[in-house]
């Protein structure tokens, strides 16, 4: 996914590359970083990488990411596919809980095709509510949480295929006649 700060002319390529237990390897402009992360009571995460270890807060709105890190905080806003590139796969492979909380409401089921934007999930935590979007274009492969679930930070909730390839039509292609 590529991510711009609200305010600045620089763009983040930003893909997380694997996740296993409290370890998230992701990638940065191309570069690799490892950190451990630890869900805390209060909704926030402490990320350790190297020897840095930092409080990080975040959440995500309709059109964009705001994050807190440490006494900084940032608003990432989603760049969108140049017109006419090819988009493929999907921006995030599933939906996980950004923080503890009580699961509200559903808003997709099973099988169901989900375009960009489209809200997914209602969540409540430290009493306010939070509904979670679709990234890409996608079809629901599992839903992992129901309606009144408690679920922790990083928990899984929604799984994605890709949306299935719409078939191309030229149209300005000359027609005898």
């Amino acid at each position: 996914m590529k991510l711009k700060r609200v305010g600045a002319a620089r763009e983040f390529d930003v893909e997380i590359v694997g996740r296993d237990g409290s370890v998230v390897r992701a990638r940065i402009d191309g570069v690799e970083i490892t950190a451990e992360v630890e869900a805390l009571a209060d909704g926030s995460t402490m990320v350790r990488i190297a020897d840095n270890k930092l409080r990080v807060c975040g959440a995500r709105t309709r059109n964009s990411i705001l994050v807190a890190a440490g006494p900084a905080s940032f608003e990432f806003v989603p760049i969108e596919g140049r017109a006419g590139a090819a988009r493929h796969g999907l921006a995030a492979p599933e939906v996980t809980a950004p923080m503890p909380g009580k699961v509200l409401k559903i808003l997709v089921a099973e099988g169901e095709s989900v375009e960009h934007g489209q809200a997914l999930v209602v969540i409540e935590a430290m009493k306010m509510e939070t509904t979670l979007y679709a990234e890409s274009a996608a079809v629901v492969k599992r839903i992992h949480v129901a309606a009144g679930a408690m679920v922790d930070h990083g928990a899984v909730m929604i799984e994605f295929n890709p949306a299935p390839a719409v078939p191309s039509t030229n149209e300005s292609t000359p027609r005898d006649g």
